[in-house]
């Protein structure tokens, strides 16, 4: 496992960035991740949750039709929409779960943007017996309504977060002062690569097994690594946790993040590409802000990729140049969304349609005998009303 150093930075990108009051459980948070992830009897009981609970490993699936439909590369999808809850996110919540009872935590608190992490975080503390409760932005919840029920039916209590821009950026803040009030009894389960340190190291952590199924995978299948692989960018986690097996390898590893309604207008979540560096929710990485250091506003269509900060690794790997970055706009993810829907019958999220989008553009210019790794980081179920407003289809 590679770490970052101790101060929990990479390269200058990432560290404790808190309160003071809330160093103690920090360090504890360390302290215990330390314990437990070179611990046999919590790997083994975390495997069985992921094996027999969200049902791993996932398929790398060979999309046939949209290969034929591109006349380029062949693209492979690794269909992290299958797992139980429809998205990657599970994989990190029974991870952190599992933790936070090994620490004798009677409550688990988090933030969500497209619910998909507070769905995760739900399914997580039900199948654990652990008490939930989800923070998240009023605006979200509006066009989340799915998933706010779902989280509600597993027994979760959703706290609407009304400050701000009322989506995922304020609902980290609210996360934030309530485990700072509650810090003795409640364990703040971060749903991507932010936060202070050990959270970006965790979270990587636990969302390795991506990375590490797709590896032999796609060796069992084509006796070679990929030529490329593509990711989605909100946080970063799944795309983290595809690329980081292949950090040595020679695959060009490509993050694609929310160009909204184009980067000229402003409003997009194309941190990566457009950002400076600076602090945010305990860790220093890169921003959308302006000139005076105040966060910007971000947007996209995809409530997931709705959110002005990246995981510092990510930012450190990118300013390295490992990992390339690009934008999609809202306009080609819905194309993406129909696409895939129409060749494949399957629906992606509409955080998934923008890799979509841009594994296909590159498929085209690539030779037949070439290969691109999609992660599919979760289902459109969610995204149905959100898609359907914006193609004007009344349900």
């Amino acid at each position: 496992m590679k770490l970052p150093n101790k101060l929990g930075k990479f390269n200058g990108y990432g560290g404790k960035f808190a309160p003071e009051v809330l160093m103690p459980a920090i360090e504890g948070l360390e302290k215990a991740f330390g314990k437990f992830i070179r611990d046999s009897e919590f790997q083994e009981e975390l495997d069985y949750y992921l094996r027999e609970f969200a049902g791993r490993p996932t398929p790398l699936y060979y999309a046939k039709n949209l290969t034929e439909k591109t006349g380029g590369a062949k693209i492979y999808l690794k269909r992290e929409d299958l797992v139980h809850g429809g998205a990657h996110k599970l994989n990190n919540t029974l991870g952190q779960a599992l933790l936070a009872k090994k620490m004798g935590k009677k409550r688990i608190i988090a933030e969500t943007g497209a619910g998909q992490h507070g769905v995760a975080t739900a399914i997580a503390a039900a199948a654990l017996g652990i008490k939930c409760e989800v923070y998240m932005g009023t605006e979200d919840i509006e066009r989340q309504k799915l998933n706010v029920f779902r989280m509600q039916l597993m027994n979760a209590k959703v706290i609407p977060v009304s400050s701000g821009s009322c989506t995922l950026k304020d609902s980290i803040n609210e996360a934030m002062r309530d485990w700072l009030t509650n810090v003795e009894t409640t364990y703040y389960l971060i749903g991507s690569i932010v936060g202070p340190h050990p959270y970006p190291m965790m979270v990587r952590e636990f969302q390795r097994v991506i990375g590490r199924e797709t590896k032999k995978q796609i060796l069992e299948k084509e006796d070679s690594l990929p030529n490329a692989i593509v990711a989605c960018v909100g946080g970063g986690s799944n795309a983290l946790g595809t690329f980081y097996e292949f950090l040595e390898d020679e695959v060009e590893l490509i993050g694609v993040e929310a160009g909204g309604k184009g980067i000229k207008t402003g409003k997009h979540g194309a941190t990566l590409c457009t950002g400076t560096d600076g602090v945010l929710h305990g860790t220093y990485s890169k921003l959308l802000q302006d000139r005076y250091g105040q966060i910007e506003i971000s947007y996209s269509i995809a409530a997931g990729l709705d959110y002005p900060g990246v995981g510092p690794e990510l930012s450190y790997l990118v300013k390295k140049g490992r990992i390339k970055v690009t934008s999609v706009t809202d306009d080609e993810a819905l194309e993406a969304f129909k696409l895939l829907s129409q060749t494949e019958g399957i629906v992606p999220a509409l955080e998934s349609a923008h890799a979509i989008y841009h594994a296909v553009k590159i498929a085209e210019k690539m030779e037949k005998d070439q290969k691109i790794v999609v992660n599919l980081s979760g289902r459109g179920d969610k995204d149905v009303f959100v898609v359907a407003e914006a193609l004007g289809v009344k349900l």
